[in-house]
């Protein structure tokens, strides 16, 4: 079964201004890419159809160096190859339907750089007694990379060096050996039980803004007080920091440590809220007693889009509850709803168990007990009133107990809908790109390709947007 890793990694001063380096030749391929693609999208009805040329869809990247970038041949001939494999891999995940076409990569943010098997090698030092990973090769060499594996981990084909608020990570995705249970063999095995057999088998989750996840037999996901004590002060320094960057020169170094401060203060929170949902979910997950996972099927992205605005008769506007609404959207988002569903996911299907969705309308209503709607039943946030049968609850854990029995009834009417998984194909092709002995200065072996007219507007084309890009070597950060 695929696993995925992420471990926290220390590079010496040195070898951060070579991994950066790296990132930044390989942004800069990909971003040449997507302006080539750009630039024959917006003529291939005028200049290339008429000419007969074909828009080219490949990984090539040797006409990217030439004259005016000979910093491209300072870096291993696999970093700039594998930035045109990524970009590839972009588009066709657009043309699948996956995704929107590849847009340019910025320079600020969480940066990565992708390093396929030629350019490194795992170790283990008994000295240390701590996990090396040894990087570049004799031309290009950048040493041993020391990193902390907190769980075991097979050695992987590719991985990804990214760094982050300044901190450095390596991750990698590996097969771990064991056999991944299938889906309808599980639906198949709970199928079995009868619905009393199965109320003590399900769980269901109501998710809210003041509480993010109600379990139906009492738990609830939260964040503790000193985090949200901790995660208030973040935001005041936040505030801080920000009113401070828009008082500063751009491109001056204290501007950079400025940036850097007010990255932690969001990687902090984000942290916290992934440690959190991760803890929950495991331990929903391992529960020996359930194996059974109903969710809402919440459009999170519906509900967090900001409302239209509204003109009165004579045509101007008027308030349209964007700033309530805005508060709103930031209380949906940060009680991560789609995160505990994604993290659940997976971590029941590692266990063999089950996670599936229902609808969620009037599942805040309806009475866990004798199945009545009304909003009447709902005289408060926190408390629900029954109005036929009398049932007072919690408005949460009724409404959890109300979507784990309609989780029973859809499992056991046979209405489970598995939804096919859409993949590009990419990674099934062994040809990655060129090679090192194929990378020339020049691109003689293009001109067979196209017209040479053609190919010089393309180069001014992505020379004049990738220009805006400061060359990587010339990067402090």
């Amino acid at each position: 079964m695929q696993t995925g890793n992420r471990f926290r990694a220390y590079p010496t001063p040195t070898q951060e201004q070579i991994l950066l380096q790296w990132i930044g030749h390989q942004r800069f391929v990909y971003n040449a890419k997507v302006s080539e693609d750009r630039y024959y999208r917006v003529f291939a009805k005028k200049a290339v159809s008429l000419s007969g040329t074909p828009v080219p869809v490949d990984q090539e990247y040797a006409r990217f160096i030439g004259p005016d970038t000979p910093w491209l041949r300072e870096v291993p001939s696999q970093i700039l190859r594998n930035g045109a494999v990524r970009w590839k891999q972009a588009y066709a995940r657009c043309t699948a339907g996956l995704s929107k076409r590849p847009a340019f990569k910025r320079k600020d943010g969480r940066q990565s750089v992708w390093i396929t098997s030629e350019l490194f090698t795992f170790r283990y030092n008994d000295k240390t007694h701590a996990s090396e990973l040894v990087l570049g090769t004799r031309k290009f060499p950048v040493g041993m990379l020391t990193f902390v594996a907190h769980r075991p981990y097979s050695r992987p084909s590719s991985l990804s060096v990214s760094v982050e608020a300044g901190k450095w990570y390596v991750s990698f995705s590996s097969d771990d050996g064991l056999p991944e249970p299938k889906e309808e063999d599980t639906v198949a095995w709970l199928r079995m039980f009868s619905e009393e057999e199965l109320q003590s088998k399900t769980l269901g989750f109501d998710r809210g803004v003041v509480r993010p996840v109600m379990a139906s037999d009492g738990r609830s996901m939260d964040l503790l007080p000193v985090h949200k004590t901790r995660i208030e002060k973040k935001e005041r320094a936040r505030r801080r920091w920000q009113r401070k960057l828009s008082r500063q020169q751009k491109g001056s170094q204290n501007r950079k440590k400025t940036r850097k401060r007010l990255a932690r203060t969001f990687e902090y929170t984000k942290e916290v809220r992934k440690d959190v949902v991760h803890k929950a979910t495991h331990a929903f997950a391992t529960d020996p007693e359930r194996s059974l996972f109903v969710v809402e099927d919440l459009k999170v992205r519906n509900m967090t889009k900001k409302p239209d605005p509204k003109k009165d008769e004579s045509g101007n506007f008027v308030q349209n509850g964007a700033r309530a609404k805005a508060g709103l959207n930031k209380s949906i988002l940060s009680s991560c709803w789609g995160l505990f569903v994604l993290f659940l996911s997976y971590k029941a299907r590692r266990n063999g168990k089950l996670v599936i969705k229902v609808p969620p309308h009037y599942s805040s209503q309806e009475c866990a007990r004798c199945g009545h709607v009304h909003p009447d039943n709902r005289p408060s946030q926190a408390e629900f009133v029954c109005q036929r049968c009398g049932l007072t609850d919690n408005a949460d854990q009724n409404a959890s107990r109300v979507i784990s029995q309609r989780g029973i009834r859809l499992l056991l009417g046979g209405n489970i809908q598995k939804k096919p998984v859409r993949r590009c194909g990419i990674g099934k092709q062994k040809q990655l790109g060129q090679e090192l002995s194929e990378v020339k200065a020049s691109g003689e072996d293009n001109k067979t390709q196209r017209p040479k007219r053609l190919r010089a507007s393309s180069a001014k084309e992505e020379l004049s947007v990738a220009r805006s890009e400061t060359p990587p070597t010339a990067q402090s950060a």
